[in-house]
C-alpha cells in the first residue's frame, strides 16, 4: 500500500508556472503507474496526465505541451511542471498511484487568476 502527499500548488497568473510534487511511502514506488488529475469547482475529476512505471508519457489534449510529467524513482516523487497557466487550470491537482488498485492523495489547490 502507498501514501501520496502533494505539494506545490498555490497562486499563479495566467501565463505562469507551477510545479507540483508527489512524494510517495510506504511501497516499492518504481512498480506503480502514476498520474495527475485535476477536479475543476463542479465539474468531474479528469485525467491531466500519466507515467508509467516503464516512464511511458501520456496527456490530455488540453494541456498538450504545455504540461510535462516525470518521475525520480530514486526520490519516489512524481512531478507535473505546469507552464502556459490558464485560468480553467484552476482545480485540484490529485497524484494517482494504480499497482492492482488506485491510490490517491489529499490533492493540492491550483488557482490561475490575475
Amino acid at each position: 500500500q502507498v501514501q501520496l502527499v502533494e505539494s506545490g500548488g498555490g497562486l499563479v497568473q495566467p501565463g505562469g508556472s507551477l510545479r507540483l510534487s508527489c512524494a510517495a511511502s510506504g511501497s516499492i514506488f518504481s512498480i506503480y503507474n502514476m498520474g495527475w488529475y485535476r477536479q475543476a469547482p463542479g465539474k468531474q475529476r479528469e485525467l491531466a496526465a500519466t507515467i508509467t512505471n516503464g516512464g511511458s508519457t501520456n496527456y490530455a489534449d488540453s494541456v498538450k505541451g504545455r504540461f510535462t510529467i516525470s518521475r525520480d524513482n530514486a526520490k519516489n516523487t512524481v512531478y507535473l511542471q505546469m507552464n502556459s497557466l490558464k485560468p480553467e487550470g484552476t482545480a485540484v491537482y490529485y497524484c494517482n498511484a494504480f499497482h492492482l488498485r488506485p491510490y490517491w492523495g489529499q490533492g493540492t489547490q491550483v488557482t490561475v487568476s490575475s
